[in-house]
């Protein structure tokens, strides 16, 4: 068979979501990307090839200005009058509906999104499924379907959205995901991202076609997405690489004289991280690089890649990764502070790759029903836990004094005794309790 060429998005598609947003409209990666779907679905070239898949209600995600433009399939039309039929984005199905509006089944979703995104091979149409789920119940429900995805050589985009331990508050732990990046990165073909702005996600989904449906590239993609608006800024010079391969510093230090810090921050995360840098700055005389991470999974690849490499030419200078380019930035005494609203573990996939001193803030334990300021003050990831943790590893280093040190962990309300959050009587043995004397025994026994 003679594969088809698809006509990709040219830059114009894309160049909204380069541009900033400005203070005034705040938006949340998810409804970026969800403007960003709908500019593609009206593309002439591969509109009527995107396949939207929704396993849940579709409004959580701001996907409801989908349903009048572009219906929800149904094989019979629709055939009832729906609740909301009085609401200008009402729920609409047709014959001829593109989205796939599955219900809650996501095991039925992914098989949606896998005859979608085979079809280039089984029928020489290639169709582009984006499938789009609560992050708790992608991977954590349907990794078997995933991993037999991958072997099939499926392509599409998978988007975990509502995404972070601290982030989709009000909702506990049942919906609070904070590993599925994690288990993302144990599917080899599978590229997962974390983006924190919106022209991280255009630059990545733009990518994606590419490699899937130009260069024919047997690998998927998976994007972590949040549902907290902030301010989204314009797209700066020279990152689209660093964008791709996982890492690019989207601030530099001051450059002064005074101790120096670098920041890594991914998805929502990262504003936590900005405000930690201000607030270091501000208060303690300390410069900060931040740093946006958005894929600790493509980091690492890319560093055991370049440690094979130099293990198996010896006579050869070492070949040095992208982090390692990255950080020879920077001086190798300046700590490096890894913070994300996922486990730890995310993180560390790179940490003994990293020269300077290194430190992981995360989200291990159980979510919780509070506010965000709430939750990251709990998890240890706001922006006075960022900061404190930069003020330990400097003196570590023999560039903070102590008592300024003790008086830095007052000030920013830090409490060395509160419980660890990712502690639970599970995880932590307890020693038994020694029994009273005479317990157990029955009334009179041992006369």
């Amino acid at each position: 068979m003679t594969p088809v060429e698809l006509e990709l998005p040219t830059e114009d598609l894309y160049a909204e979501f380069r541009a900033g947003t400005g203070a005034k409209v705040p938006v949340s990666t998810t409804m970026a990307f969800v403007r960003m779907l709908r500019a593609m679905l009206k593309h002439d070239g591969i509109g009527k090839r995107i396949v939207p898949i929704i396993p849940d209600e579709a409004r959580t995600f701001g996907m409801e200005s989908l349903f009048r433009e572009f219906r929800i399939y149904a094989a019979q039309g629709q055939l009832y009058k729906p609740v909301d039929w009085d609401v200008l984005l009402s729920y609409s199905e047709s014959k001829d509906g593109q989205i796939l509006e599955e219900g809650i089944t996501e095991a039925g979703s992914m098989a949606s999104f896998t005859a979608a995104g085979t079809s280039y091979a089984y029928a020489n149409q290639p169709m582009i499924p984006f499938f789009i789920f609560y992050s708790m119940f992608g991977f954590q429900r349907v990794a078997d379907s995933i991993w037999a995805f991958a072997d099939a050589r499926g392509r599409g985009f998978l988007c975990g959205a509502t995404h972070g331990r601290t982030t989709l508050n009000g909702e506990g732990l049942q919906h609070q995901d904070g590993h599925s990046l994690l288990t993302a990165s144990t599917v080899p073909n599978c590229l997962a991202y974390d983006p924190a702005f919106h022209y991280e996600i255009a630059t990545i989904v733009e990518d994606g076609l590419r490699r899937m449906y130009d260069e024919n590239e047997d690998v998927f993609y998976y994007l972590a997405l949040y549902n907290e608006n902030y301010e989204m800024p314009a797209m700066p010079e020279g990152v689209e690489e660093g964008i791709l391969r996982g890492l690019y510093r989207f601030s530099e230090a001051k450059d002064d004289q005074r101790p120096r810090v670098n920041l890594f921050g991914s998805g929502v995360i990262l504003q936590q991280v900005i405000a930690a840098a201000a607030l270091l700055d501000k208060d303690y005389g300390v410069s900060a690089d931040v740093w946006s991470v958005t894929s600790y999974g493509q980091l690492r690849k890319d560093a055991l890649s370049a440690e094979r490499e130099t293990r198996l030419n010896p006579d050869q200078p070492a070949r040095q990764s992208w982090l390692d380019e990255q950080l020879a930035k920077v001086g190798s005494d300046t700590p490096v502070i890894a913070v994300t609203d996922s486990m730890k573990a995310v993180a560390d996939q790179v940490g003994r790759f990293v020269q300077q001193p290194w430190a992981v803030l995360g989200t291990d334990g159980f979510g919780r029903s509070d506010t965000r300021e709430n939750l990251r003050r709990y998890f240890e990831v706001d922006a006075a836990s960022i900061a404190w943790a930069a003020l330990v590893e400097l003196s570590r280093l023999d560039k903070l004094p102590m008592d300024q040190l003790l008086q830095a962990r007052d000030a920013l309300g830090i409490d060395a005794d509160r419980p660890d959050p990712a502690s639970t009587d599970v995880v932590i043995p307890r020693p038994k309790k020694k029994a009273r004397k005479g317990a157990g025994q029955k009334k009179g026994a041992g006369k």
